[in-house]
């Protein structure tokens, strides 16, 4: 009988593989312009000057914390310092723009924190201020993030204005605006006002207790502003009712919409296509949020007596922290033709927030996205329906191998990295989700891995919270979500081990849309199917690096055909001319070796390999691919799908 191994002893197996085996950065994506800036807000007071531990003041460590943070932002974004308690002993008016924020010059902020000396009192109320004066103001229609950054070793000394009401009124002044805090060696009430400053600030507090947990945590909050979801699309203002919905046509639109809100759009449609409404709320990554929390999406008839047509909730499933939230629903005319919502006239989307009293209470932007699909030529006998996973189900693990290639994942949907069958390496921040895109054609099926790598953990007195999550989500081209159904394990605790997620589609079949199936509905068109990667928040309470690896691990099967219809011979041209930034253009050759996969190569950037161990890892990874490769003999299907 045949060795086999099962899934999940395949995932530890390799999990063993990636994490001892030494990696380096990956290779940073092109990135256009992007609004929103950052401006650090830097305690220059007395007590900065105090030991920090190994030999070094607290100012020093800062100004080393500051250099990591420039050299580590993309070229060009906009960037600036402000600083009090600099220039004198005493005095509540001490706060200073040490560097403007413009595109970002990296000696320039790196001279400046240089000429920082601790002296005087800690007025971070008014600095607050002045930082969020410093920030450009957003051009008309777009949306980013501007980010304040306070850094400090203490409490406000002077109370005027309180620090906390200084950053709730602030705050309200764009739903683009957030305060984060870094405690620098700080307890007690110190701790207190700086976390109460974050949440107030629609942002995040990180706590510091020792000179490399400050470079750490500047590093994760810095990168974390600056890889803001990209959005795109048109401004619209959605109606409180249907009767006075704006119109929406094909194409995007972004909106915002507060805590227990529903927003209404109108779009007249045929009696024939299907029209799709994609709908992605972008909170502040990692405010609190309800386990529940999250959109309710439904697409009606118009009249007296709405039909409902679709209807879905799309939610957080998690209570640590906020990430992107996106779901779909659409006009599907039925096989016959004859029910309610197969006529042609006026549809409503209706987009209502839920959202717990307990959670951030900001308005969250919107991007909306609605697209029409004809109906098949008459005549045309479309495929039946694919409801079964069949090669690719949970006792398989993706069929590829060779050396992982870096890449560094999108924002979100509009800047999805593309990336084709093979090995791929990239890092998380906590609270940040990176996207990429993978062209399926009909008849193929997407089946992926997510490995996260053993990850460095710290301890200190004060850490309380030692478990976080991670997570995938899988979109359709019309951005809906598409679901496990019993094969795939799409979210997990994590604790800094070895861990690993998985998903899938069945085939992509044109009649899938008359399915039920949630995992099975959303697969009915060939084109670029989105993963979205999660890293809890929490996780930067306990991980020594500043991003953690991952590794996905992405498998296209079956032989694309040339269109949905019954019997559609195998499609003649399955390239695809968009390779991956930073990864290269050519598809990872097939070798009969396990591959040198990496995760977990955020600075020091290299893991130490166990000995006598990782060979027998390598081993056995090398074995289990040879096992697979050859139970599929040389004339297996065809893949389509390239880097």
């Amino acid at each position: 009988m045949k060795a086999r191994l099962g899934r999940r002893t395949a995932a530890v197996l390799l999990a063993g593989v990636v994490c001892a085996l030494a990696a380096g950065p990956p290779a940073a994506a092109e990135q256009g312009p992007r609004p929103g800036g950052l401006v650090m807000v830097l305690d220059s007071s007395g007590s900065m000057a105090d030991e920090a531990g190994g030999g070094r003041t607290r100012i020093e460590a800062a100004r080393d914390a500051v250099g990591t943070v420039v050299d580590s932002l993309p070229d060009g974004y906009p960037t600036g310092l402000r600083v009090y308690g600099a220039d004198r002993t005493s005095g509540c008016t001490d706060t200073r723009l040490a560097r403007p924020v413009e595109p970002l010059d990296r000696a320039a902020m790196k001279e400046a924190v240089a000429g920082v000396e601790p002296k005087g009192d800690t007025p971070i109320g008014l600095s607050l201020r002045k930082a969020v004066a410093d920030l450009p103001e957003p051009e008309p229609g777009a949306v980013g993030r501007r980010t304040v950054l306070l850094i400090s070793d203490g409490e406000d000394n002077c109370g005027s204005p309180p620090p906390c009401e200084a950053a709730e009124e602030l705050a309200e002044s764009g739903l683009d605006l957030r305060i984060d805090a870094i405690g620098f060696q700080v307890k007690g009430k110190a701790r207190e006002e700086l976390t109460c400053i974050a949440e107030a600030g629609h942002g995040a507090y990180y706590d510091a207790p020792d000179a490399e947990a400050l470079a750490r945590q500047l590093q994760r909050a810095a990168e974390l502003s600056a890889g803001g979801y990209q959005f795109e699309g048109e401004a619209i203002e959605g109606a409180a009712s249907a009767e006075q919905a704006p119109p929406v046509e094909p194409g995007q639109y972004l909106d915002s919409i507060g805590p227990g809100e529903t927003r209404w759009y109108a779009a007249g449609l045929d009696a024939t296509s299907t029209a799709d409404f994609g709908v992605t709320a972008v909170p502040q990554p990692g405010v609190p949020v309800g386990y529940s929390d999250g959109l309710q999406l439904r697409v009606h008839t118009s009249g007296e007596f709405p039909t409902v047509c679709d209807n879905t909730r799309a939610t957080f499933h998690q209570d640590e922290g906020a990430l992107p939230v996106s779901g779909a629903v659409s006009r599907v005319p039925t096989a016959k033709a004859n029910a309610t919502c197969d006529q042609a006239g006026t549809y409503h989307l209706e987009v209502e927030r839920v959202s717990a009293k307990s959670s951030d209470q900001a308005r969250w932007p919107l991007e909306l996205r609605m697209a029409v699909e004809e109906p098949l030529p008459a005549g045309t006998v479309p495929a039946q329906s694919a409801a079964e996973f069949g090669e690719i189900s949970k006792d398989q693990v993706p069929r590829v191998d060779g050396p992982a290639r870096a890449v560094t994942g999108g924002t979100g949907f509009n800047d999805a990295v593309r990336i084709g069958e093979g090995v791929w390496k990239d890092g998380l921040l906590p609270a940040q989700t990176r996207w990429y895109k993978v062209k399926v054609g009909w008849g193929q099926q997407l089946r992926y891995t997510v490995d996260f790598g053993n990850e460095p953990t710290v301890d200190h007195d004060d850490l309380v919270v030692r478990r976080s999550f991670v997570s995938t989500s899988l979109h359709a081209p019309s951005r809906a979500p598409v679901g496990t159904g019993t094969e795939f394990s799409a979210y997990k605790g994590y604790f800094g081990k070895p861990s690993v997620l998985d998903h899938g589609t069945v085939p992509v079949t044109w009649t899938n849309r008359w399915e039920p199936a949630a995992h099975v509905k959303p697969v009915r068109a060939a084109g670029d199917y989105y993963l979205a990667v999660s890293l809890g928040p929490h996780t930067a309470t306990f991980a020594e690096n500043p991003a953690v690896g991952v590794v996905l691990r992405v498998e296209v099967a079956g032989t694309e055909l040339a269109g949905p219809q019954k019997d559609a011979p195998a499609a003649t041209d399955t390239t695809d001319d968009a390779p991956a930034a930073g990864a290269g253009a050519e598809k990872a050759p097939a070798k009969d070796t396990a591959g040198a996969e990496e995760a977990g190569w955020a600075s020091p950037w290299v893991l130490a390999a166990a000995g006598g161990a990782l060979a027998l890892l390598v081993v056995a990874a090398a074995a289990l691919v040879v096992r697979r490769r050859a139970g599929r003999g040389a004339g297996g299907p065809t893949r389509g799908g390239t880097a």
